[in-house]
C-alpha cells in the first residue's frame, strides 16, 4: 500500500518539547494545541514520504489507562487512533508502562499486513529497535523523527538512529507552531477578587456556649498565620478545623434574636460543602427551602444542549480545574429561568449549595481530576474548581451591575 503511517511516542515528543522550550521535561510546563500538532505531523509526514496519510497512532500513558482530557480530544480527531499504556508513580516520578510494547506490536503488525509503504516513528527509545528491524524486513521504509535537543546533543538511541532509513529533526520553529511554554506563576485565569468579609468571619469572637467553660476547655488562640493564609492569592483556602475557627454552629449562635441580618448568611464560612453532603449539626438550621430547591444543571439542560456540552468538553475544555468550574457555572447561569436563584446564590459565597456543589464535582471528575488512590478529587483541585465557579459568578454579577448603571 502506497501510504504512510505515523507512530508517536507522546511521552518522548512532549517531554523533549518541554525540555527544549521550558528547560525541563515536565509536560506540565507546556501548553499543547493538539489540533495544530496533529495537522503539523500529517502535513510533514506526507511531504517527507510523498505518500498520503493513512493514520496517526498516538501512544501515551494514563493512570489506570483512563483517558485524560487530551486523549479524549485526540481520539475524536480524524485519522487519529489513541493507544494508552499505564502511568505509575514511583520515587516521585511518573513512569510509563506498556507504551513501548504497544508501539512495537503495532509497528510489526502493520508491516506484516503491508498496511503501508512508509512508517514515521517519533520516538527516542531503543526498545523499539527490534520492531524497526522487523518492519524493514517486510519492505517498509522507516523514517525516524527527533525533537531538537535542548543541549544540542542527541535525545534518541544511537542504535535507533543508525537503523533508520530516513531521519529528520523537528526543530524549535516547527515545535512552537503547536507547543508553547507556560508562563511561570499564576493560573490560567484571573483569580476571584478577595472577599473582605471572610477575614471578618475569621476574626469574629466565638460564643461562650460553643467553647465551654474555661475549666472544661482552656482557651487557645488561633495560629497567627491562619487568617492571611485563608486568602492567599485572592483564593480562599481551607482552614483546618481547630479552636479559634468558627463553625456554622458558632456563627449561628452569634446572631442573637432580634439582631440585624448579617450581610452574608451564617452558612457563608470557609468550610466548603462537598460531594459527601452537608452535615447538619444540632442547633444549626438546614438549608432554606428556596436554596434546597435550586435546579441542577442536569435539570436545566435539554437533550440537544447535553450533546453540545459533550462536544465542547471533548474539543475545547482543557480540563484545568479552574477552567472546569468556570465552564460549569457559565452553563448553569445561562440556563436559569428564574434569576432569583442566581441572586440567592451570589449572596451565599463562599458555600455552594450541596446539590449544585455535588453536581459540579461529578462534572469535574469526567476530566481525569480524580485521585485514583481513593477516587476522590484532590483537595487543591477542589479549591480551584470552586474558585473558578465563583469567578464566573463574579463576572456575571459585575456585568449585571454595569448594565444597571447604564
Amino acid at each position: 500500500m502506497d501510504r504512510c503511517i505515523v507512530l508517536v511516542d507522546a511521552g518522548y515528543l512532549l517531554g523533549a518539547a518541554a525540555s527544549l522550550l521550558a528547560g525541563e521535561p515536565s509536560r506540565s510546563r507546556i501548553t499543547v494545541d493538539h489540533a495544530a500538532l496533529i495537522h503539523g505531523l500529517r502535513e510533514r509526514a506526507e511531504a517527507d514520504t510523498e505518500r498520503p496519510l493513512l493514520r496517526i497512532y498516538w501512544f501515551d500513558g494514563a493512570p489506570d489507562r483512563v483517558p485524560q482530557p487530551e486523549h479524549r480530544r485526540l481520539r475524536v480527531m480524524p485519522r487519529v487512533t489513541v493507544r494508552l499504556g499505564a502511568l505509575t508513580r514511583s520515587d516521585g516520578r511518573w513512569n510509563q508502562k506498556g507504551v513501548d510494547a504497544a508501539m512495537h506490536a503495532e509497528l510489526t503488525e502493520l508491516a506484516r499486513n503491508r498496511a503501508c509503504s512508509d512508517v514515521v516513528l517519533v520516538t527516542g527509545d531503543g526498545d523499539l529497535l527490534p520492531g524497526m528491524m522487523a518492519a524493514k524486513e517486510h519492505g517498509v521504509a522507516v523514517h525516524l523523527w527527533a525533537v531538537q535537543a535542548a543541549d544540542g546533543d542527541y535525545n534518541q538511541s544511537e542504535d535507533l538512529v543508525a537503523e533508520a532509513d530516513e531521519r529528520r529533526v523537528l526543530d524549535r520553529v516547527w515545535i512552537t507552531k503547536a507547543v508553547r511554554a507556560k508562563e511561570t506563576g499564576g493560573i490560567c485565569a484571573p483569580p476571584p477578587a478577595p472577599r473582605p468579609e471572610i477575614a471578618a468571619i475569621l476574626s469574629a469572637p466565638l460564643p461562650e456556649a460553643s467553647l465551654g467553660t474555661a475549666a472544661e476547655r482552656p482557651a487557645e488562640e488561633p495560629p497567627p498565620h491562619a487568617a492571611p493564609a485563608a486568602a492567599r492569592n485572592g483564593v480562599e483556602e481551607r482552614v483546618p478545623t481547630a479552636k479559634g475557627v468558627p463553625t456554622p454552629k458558632d456563627l449561628a449562635a452569634l446572631r442573637a434574636p432580634g439582631s440585624q441580618p448579617a450581610p452574608h448568611p451564617a452558612s457563608a464560612t470557609l468550610r466548603w460543602s462537598s460531594d459527601k453532603g452537608w452535615v447538619d449539626r444540632p442547633g444549626v438550621a438546614a438549608e432554606p427551602p428556596e436554596v434546597a430547591s435550586m435546579p441542577t444543571l442536569a435539570q436545566l439542560t435539554t437533550a440537544e444542549q447535553r450533546w453540545a456540552d459533550r462536544e465542547e468538553d471533548i474539543t475545547t475544555v482543557g480540563g484545568d480545574p479552574y477552567e472546569v468550574g468556570q465552564v460549569f457555572a457559565r452553563r448553569w447561569m445561562s440556563r436559569l429561568g428564574d434569576q432569583g436563584h442566581f441572586q440567592k446564590l451570589s449572596g451565599m459565597y463562599p458555600r455552594i449549595p450541596h446539590r449544585i456543589d455535588g453536581e459540579l464535582l461529578r462534572y469535574a471528575a469526567r476530566f481525569g481530576l480524580l485521585a485514583h488512590k481513593d477516587d476522590q478529587i484532590d483537595e487543591h483541585d477542589r479549591y480551584a474548581i470552586r474558585a473558578g465557579f465563583w469567578r464566573e459568578v463574579d463576572v456575571r454579577t459585575a456585568a449585571e451591575h454595569a448594565q444597571a448603571g447604564e
